[in-house]
């Protein structure tokens, strides 16, 4: 049988990736035109902030999907400079095109995380894809997006990052400026850490405390010992919708973490 030349031969072996998702806030209130015009900004946007930081996005996985787009970035790009100097270009380019009284105003949630992802056959699939399709759909990141009115974007990253690369005190990033937040998604369990640049912890933490916890989820309990960041049991993959049972952390609370400025 012919094979359709849209399906993508799956990886022979996943590799550890950086993915992030960039998501437009209330896309679907907008008319037929409109949505045309906010897409065609999301990707000059993402076009934009990504050369202004240095980065190829012609080398990037790219998969849009409507008012949303994931991408999966080449193995070598540096974790700092893309939750550094790309977001804060693409929060000043955001601020730019705002400005402008002839297009709609844009505000887009951004989730980064890093973790296996490999080509699939209608997309990527792995525990990174998925995490990232799950953190930016997180109530405490939308909650924080609507409150800061003011605001144009908020970026979550996932415990993993926060800890390898925010944590460590970079020059372009600041632990003091993210808020910690129990996200709960579907089956996705896991700590993300929300930034909003130009707000503090303080702006954001009435929003991220405002929204209830779901019921505690009816998986299997985390073993003793795993890693709190990401236990993931199934995998499916990341195309125009995500499906599959996964569990990233758990409903434990994490160890205590020793401020950044204390080290």
């Amino acid at each position: 049988m012919h094979k359709p030349s849209s399906l993508r031969t799956p990886d022979a072996i996943p590799r550890r990736r950086l993915c992030l998702a960039a998501d437009m806030e209330q896309y679907s209130r907008l008319d037929t035109r409109s949505q045309s015009v906010a897409q065609a900004g999301l990707i000059q946007l993402l076009d934009e902030a990504a050369t202004m930081t240095g980065l190829d996005r012609a080398a990037w996985a790219r998969q849009p999907q409507g008012d949303m787009e994931f991408a999966v970035l080449p193995a070598d790009t540096p974790e700092a400079t893309v939750l550094g100097p790309f977001v804060h270009h693409l929060s000043a380019c955001l601020s730019t095109l705002n400005a402008r009284p002839d297009v709609p105003r844009v505000r887009l949630r951004l989730a980064v995380d890093t973790g296996v992802a490999a080509d699939a056959a209608l997309g990527h699939a792995g525990p990174a894809p998925i995490a990232v399709a799950r953190y930016v759909n997180a109530p405490q990141l939308k909650a924080v997006l609507s409150a800061l009115t003011s605001a144009d974007l908020a970026v979550i990253v996932s415990d993993r990052l926060y800890q390898d690369v925010v944590r460590f005190g970079h020059l372009s990033l600041d632990p003091a400026r993210y808020i910690r937040a129990h996200v709960q998604v579907k089956e996705f369990g896991g700590y993300g850490w929300i930034h909003v640049p130009g707000h503090g912890p303080d702006d954001m933490r009435q929003a991220v405390e405002g929204v209830l916890e779901p019921p505690p989820s009816s998986e299997a309990p985390v073993p003793s010992g795993a890693n709190l960041s990401q236990q993931v049991h199934h995998g499916a993959a990341v195309g125009g919708n995500v499906s599959g049972g996964l569990n990233v952390g758990g409903p434990m609370m994490p160890p205590t973490v020793v401020p950044w400025r204390a080290w």
